[in-house]
């Protein structure tokens, strides 16, 4: 439950974020009859994600079991591969983020209603499919059970409260810091679905060694507090593989120490030094400060 409410916490919080500063955008730019436009494009952008879950999970479900393995094993490791992509980019463009996306929007505003809808469901079309790809390994490889699903629930919920606070201005995040932690946490859940998708394509004969194993602990209580928190966020069990856990460290160590070391703000690009028509727009309450 935990690892998925820090998924849906993070993916959401980026949404929400990108839909308060749209919103500011159109507000103070004096476009408010775009708002309607633009609450489509989210609108859309939301059941598009929802329908890419829905269809990863019956496309899996009418799967012989051999295939289900391969393919929950190539999803995993694909969904590892974009969400590692996503954190050392949002790492860069926290700093020029808004600066972007307004001059993207002043571009839409220009063309219509149309394009404002479709620079929204394009901005947060990329945080839910990319939200619904990790999830989904994620939740095969917590099993059964109604708390993966109430975690991630949990997790956009207050992504959405907590960008609702931001664009009310009640509340200041620094994005920087924020996207440092939450990536950073990102990439453990990462390597736990990376070795999950290893164990799928072991499964399903792709991959060699199913049977030797790194481990086999015997009275391992997954329901405990202990084996909750190793299954939950490291998604350790009783029994895994060699290769699971060769892939898991091979995975988290060299992608952490580069993910945390300093790194140069990315350079804005001219559009986002594009002058908006408000001559003194009002940002949500963020920071950007390293």
């Amino acid at each position: 439950m935990l690892q998925t409410y820090l998924t849906g916490l993070r993916e959401g919080l980026e949404a929400a974020l990108v839909v308060s500063i749209l919103i500011t955008f159109l507000v103070r730019g004096g476009h408010e009859h775009r708002l309607p436009a633009l609450w489509g494009g989210v609108a859309t952008a939301v059941v598009a994600s929802l329908g890419f879950g829905a269809l990863l999970h019956f496309t899996s479900a009418n799967m012989s079991f051999e295939a289900q393995e391969t393919f929950a094993g190539v999803l995993s490791i694909v969904a590892v591969g974009f969400v590692t992509w996503m954190v050392f980019w949002m790492r860069r463009a926290a700093h020029t983020i808004k600066g972007d996306l307004h001059g993207k929007m002043q571009a839409a505003v220009e063309l219509g209603g149309i394009a404002v809808g479709t620079a929204a469901l394009l901005a947060v079309g990329r945080e839910g499919l990319e939200t619904a790809l990790f999830l989904y390994p994620t939740f095969q490889a917590q099993g059964a059970g109604a708390g993966p699903a109430i975690g991630a629930v949990l997790g956009i919920a207050t992504a959405v409260f907590l960008g609702w606070l931001l664009y009310r201005g009640a509340v200041r995040l620094d994005l920087s810091k924020f996207f440092r932690i939450t990536g950073a946490a990102l990439i453990v859940i990462a390597a736990g679905v990376l070795a999950y998708g290893v164990h799928d394509l072991q499964e399903a004969g792709v991959l060699p060694g199913i049977n030797n194993l790194a481990w086999d602990i015997q009275g391992y209580e997954v329901t405990s507090w202990y084996g909750a928190l190793l299954k939950g966020i490291f998604n350790f069990s009783p029994q895994m593989t060699v290769l699971e856990v060769i892939a898991y460290f091979l995975y988290v160590i060299p992608t952490m120490v580069l993910f945390l070391r300093p790194v140069r703000p990315a350079a804005s690009s001219p559009a986002s030094r594009r002058p908006t028509q408000s001559s003194t727009p009002v940002e949500p309450a963020v920071s950007t400060s390293t």
